[in-house]
C-alpha cells in the first residue's frame, strides 16, 4: 500500500521564483514520499542487479547534486559538505546487507540541509545571477540551474516510482 500522499501541489499563479521554488519543493516532496515507510534495507534495494541505483542512492546523489550547482551563489562556501561532493559514483554504492538506520538519516539530513540551503539562496538572490557551478567554463543563471534542479527530480523520481513499485508495489503519480 502506498504511504499517504502529503506533498503540497504547487500553486497556479505567481511570480517566477515562487513557481520555480514551489515545482521544486513538489519534487523534492515526491521523493521523501516515494521512500516514506522503508526500511533501510529497502532503500538500499538495487532496482536491478545489473545497477546501483536505490532509492537511498537517489537521496545522496540528490543533496549532491543541489550542493553542487548552488555553490558560490548567495555566499555558500565551497567546501560546503565536502562528503557530499565526493565520487559521483560512491553515491550510489550501498550494501542493503550492512546499511544502518543511522546512515539513512544521515542521507536525509543532508539532503534536508543541501534544500534548504538552496530555499536560501533562491529567497537572496535574483534569478538571472550567474555563477560556474560545478567548476564549469560556462556561466549559468540561476533561473537555468532551478529549472534543471527540477528537471533532475522529475526524471530521478520517475526511477523512484519505479523502485518503490519493485520493493512493494506501492505506485503513485
Amino acid at each position: 500500500m502506498a504511504p499517504e500522499d502529503t506533498r503540497d501541489e504547487p500553486p497556479l499563479t505567481g511570480d517566477e521564483a515562487t513557481l520555480l521554488s514551489a515545482f521544486l519543493d513538489f519534487h523534492r516532496q515526491t521523493l521523501e514520499w516515494k521512500c516514506a515507510g522503508l526500511t533501510p534495507e529497502q532503500l538500499a534495494t538495487r532496482s536491478v542487479a545489473t545497477s546501483d541505483l536505490t532509492l537511498l542512492g537517489l537521496v545522496r546523489h540528490l543533496a549532491a547534486v543541489e550542493t553542487g550547482w548552488l555553490v558560490g551563489f548567495g555566499g555558500l562556501p565551497a567546501d560546503i559538505w565536502p562528503e557530499v561532493l565526493r565520487d559521483g559514483d560512491e553515491h550510489w554504492r550501498v550494501d542493503p546487507g550492512s546499511v544502518t538506520a543511522a546512515e539513512v538519516e544521515a542521507a536525509w539530513a543532508t539532503w534536508r540541509a543541501a534544500a534548504g540551503a538552496v530555499r536560501e539562496v533562491v529567497q537572496q538572490v535574483p534569478l538571472d545571477t550567474r555563477d560556474r557551478p560545478w567548476g564549469r567554463d560556462e556561466e549559468h543563471s540561476l533561473r537555468w540551474i532551478l529549472l534543471h534542479l527540477i528537471e533532475e527530480y522529475a526524471r530521478h523520481n520517475g526511477h523512484a516510482d519505479l523502485i518503490r513499485e519493485a520493493i512493494d508495489g506501492a505506485t503513485g503519480e
